[in-house]
């Protein structure tokens, strides 16, 4: 009989918690003197890196901080033929969405490179339904990366380094509190003027595979407002689903001492966008890839410096 176990995933482009069991730690003897670089490209202001599993060809797939355990997840059912598996069980994913979940097929202990870095003893999951078919992106990947290393992204070089944690910055860089309420995903708090007159500050955990700048989330008790203008808008596709809300700018957004202006943000109902209780908002990738950053999870610090595409209007 076929194990059925649960994942849950929530975003856009996938917020991921496992309730099954956790695999062993990774085994990378680099990481206490790392600093390895990786290209990546930005598409549609989501992160791809370049992923192989064994000898596979190369995958493109999203560094997201909202996968909070070690592994891969892949979006093609066709690949579960073209991959040495072994001990499979299936799994169910629900995620962002009003519909039901996506089937997929699990395995541990597996192994695969980002660039020239490997990882060993990784999750892998495989979807077994299209609901993500057409997508520029082929999985996801994220607490390999950022459980293990400080991870610098280079949004002017297009290059992550990964550096031993607890990393150590020179005084060009200024850095925000990370908090990681559950599931190992990483929170701050920031400020959003919506029409100009008031600042507010709210709580958001960062979603770096949302190629938005700002999701603000609709619920009872709101911190703030909505604005004026705001149209109908389908918002993206989870895997549970399609997700619609309202699209229109905001005044600003604040992080740290810096200010974006005249921002587009998204506004989705909080029961479809988010699985996170008490969330205000969620911080995308069209803000953060207007600074160089610094994810230190060891550290609880997110180091943000301005680049090129600062003053970029939105």
């Amino acid at each position: 009989m076929t194990n059925l176990r649960t994942l849950l995933i929530s975003p856009l482009l996938i917020t991921v918690f496992l309730i099954s069991c956790k695999p062993n730690a990774p085994e990378n003897p680099q990481r206490e003197d790392a600093k390895i670089e990786i290209p990546f490209e930005l598409v549609r202001n989501v992160i791809l890196l370049p992923v192989t599993i064994g000898d596979s060809r190369e995958f493109k797939i999203i560094l997201d901080t909202g996968m909070p355990f070690e592994g891969l997840l892949l979006y093609s059912k066709e690949l579960k033929d073209s991959i040495a598996l072994d001990n499979t069980i299936e799994v169910l994913v629900p995620g962002a969405g009003s519909d039901s979940g996506t089937t997929a097929i699990m395995a541990d202990s597996m192994s695969f490179h980002v660039g020239q870095q490997e990882f060993t003893n990784q999750r892998l999951i495989i979807l077994q339904t299209d609901r993500m078919k057409g997508f520029a992106s082929e999985g996801v990947t994220g607490y390999s990366l950022f459980g293990n290393y400080a991870v610098e992204v280079d949004y002017n070089r297009l290059i992550i380094t990964l550096h031993k944690p607890d990393v150590k910055v020179d005084s060009s860089w200024e850095w925000l509190p990370l908090t990681f309420k559950e599931h190992k995903i990483p929170w701050i708090e920031a400020t959003v003027n919506i029409n100009g007159e008031e600042e507010v500050l709210i709580s958001c955990y960062i979603d770096l595979a949302s190629g938005d700048a700002l999701e603000l989330l609709i619920k009872e008790n709101m911190k703030f407002s909505l604005p004026e203008g705001l149209e109908d808008a389908y918002l993206g596709t989870g895997l549970s689903g399609d997700i619609y809300g309202q699209q229109g700018k905001i005044h600003s957004l604040k992080l740290g001492s810096f200010h974006l202006e005249d921002v587009e943000t998204a506004f989705a109902p909080a029961e479809i966008r988010s699985k996170l209780d008490d969330a205000d908002g969620v911080i995308g990738n069209n803000s953060l890839r207007r600074f160089n950053v610094i994810f230190d999870y060891e550290g609880a610090r997110l180091y943000i410096k301005p680049n090129e595409y600062f003053s970029e209007p939105f």
